[in-house]
């Protein structure tokens, strides 16, 4: 009888400790971080006793679509990891659980670059908090050392202005047999989202009115445009997008057929790929306008969110918390990505490297400006991204430098074209 009794004790202990544990479901974008999220996920249920997170892996062609489906049924997975092009689309729909209690509360905000959360505001076209940052994206100009020296220029800096840019680059481009045909180009340009927008925020402009969500670039975004455009059309810097024809955008820096060329912190893992010890490289600051602002930079933030739909509110919070900053590891960030958690970002490990580039501590700096980007609902479509590819704005700003409108015309293209669009969404 007292076997009897003990061991029925033991089993309600066990449905009672069963009962009250939380179960959260997880879901990520990508499969090479799956062991070590599980390993970050271990670390969080050893702290956390009464949590259970369960991990769901995508690949990123499967992994929006899946959670759209989710989110129309409201079946969304209690934690996820969310993009800055949709966040503003899934606040305003109500997915979203508005986080600004949670972080007012218990949030350590030392330990974050908050600017990252106030650039999160802008994203949403809104004043409240929706999600943690756990990485940013920002853009950075890439430069081909030995070419700079070879022509005896000092290397970029932060201070360097357009003229600054501009005079190198017309030293950088070069026909190095005389057949009139240039085999070096001082920069290379097309109009891809972080090659343009780079340069209109770092002269203190916007392309997207955000009081009306209209395409409306200001006199500083027309200026920029302008600018960019003369560097094939009248310059001469940088090739017409068509002369690349069949060679990849992200190829052409590594390749060697440019000296310069802005794009994404990430194409520092892409560049020690191709380019690997072949020539020496660096980076810097996209050089600003004559408007320009110092303390501002192009960039966006990868989010960790939570469910509106959530059952355990105060646990997916903790959880979230922890996903998106110490529960991360250095290794869970491919090259060129920021933390935005601190003791990670500003680790000697993050920055020092024997792998190019030495500049890799410049991140930092521009992790800590105010972060701008031109991100609204439907992005993609207006810009000509992913599925839009070869249409929006990406493909009229390749027209204007391919010499098959003039610039007036492309402004004009770009504002029937890209409102046509925003007006079907924000009316």
């Amino acid at each position: 009888m007292k076997k009897l009794v003990l061991l029925t004790t033991i089993f309600l202990i066990f449905v009672s400790m069963m009962a009250a544990e939380t179960v959260l479901e997880y879901w990520i974008w990508d499969p090479d971080l799956k062991d070590r999220t599980l390993g970050m996920i271990e670390k969080f249920e050893t702290e956390n006793p009464d949590i259970k997170v369960n991990l769901t892996v995508m690949e990123p062609s499967d992994y929006w679509t899946k959670l759209r489906l989710m989110a129309m049924t409201k079946r969304l997975p209690d934690v996820f990891n969310l993009s800055s092009g949709y966040i503003e689309e899934w606040s305003s729909k109500g997915f979203l659980l508005p986080l600004d209690q949670y972080i007012e509360d218990s949030l350590d905000q030392d330990s974050f670059y908050m600017n990252l959360f106030e650039a999160e505001k802008q994203l949403a076209n809104s004043d409240s908090y929706y999600a943690v940052p756990f990485a940013l994206v920002t853009t950075v100009m890439f430069f081909n050392k030995d070419m700079f020296d070879a022509a005896g220029l000092e290397y970029p800096n932060s201070q360097w202005r357009w003229e600054d840019f501009l005079e190198a680059a017309k030293k950088l481009t070069i026909d190095k047999d005389d057949d009139g045909k240039i085999d070096q180009w001082g920069f290379w340009l097309y109009g891809r989202y972080a090659h343009i927008e780079s340069w209109v925020f770092r002269n203190d402009g916007y392309l997207i009115d955000r009081e009306t969500m209209r395409f409306a670039p200001d006199e500083n975004a027309v200026d920029t445009l302008e600018f960019l455009t003369d560097l094939v059309t009248e310059y001469n810097v940088a090739p017409e997008p068509k002369e690349m024809a069949g060679v990849r955008q992200q190829d052409v820096f590594p390749r060697q057929i440019a000296a310069m060329w802005v794009d994404g912190s990430w194409n520092i893992d892409n560049n020690r790929i191709i380019a690997g010890d072949s020539f020496n490289w660096g980076i810097a600051e996209v050089p600003m306008g004559p408007a320009g602002k110092t303390d501002s930079a192009y960039g966006w933030p990868d989010f960790v969110a939570i469910s509106k739909t959530t059952k355990a509110p105060d646990a997916a919070w903790k959880f979230a918390k922890f996903a998106g900053g110490e529960g991360l590891t250095l290794d869970m960030y491919m090259p060129g990505k920021i933390p935005s958690y601190k003791s990670l970002a500003e680790s000697e490990a993050f920055y020092s490297s024997d792998e190019q580039p030495e500049e890799m501590k410049l991140l930092l700096d521009i992790a800590a400006k105010e972060m701008k980007s031109s991100f609204t609902m439907s992005w993609g479509e207006w810009r000509g991204y992913g599925a839009a590819e070869g249409s929006g704005l990406n493909s009229i700003l390749d027209s204007i430098l391919n010499g098959d409108m003039t610039f007036k015309e492309g402004l004009e293209k770009m504002d029937r074209s890209i409102n046509k669009i925003l007006g079907k969404i924000y009316d």
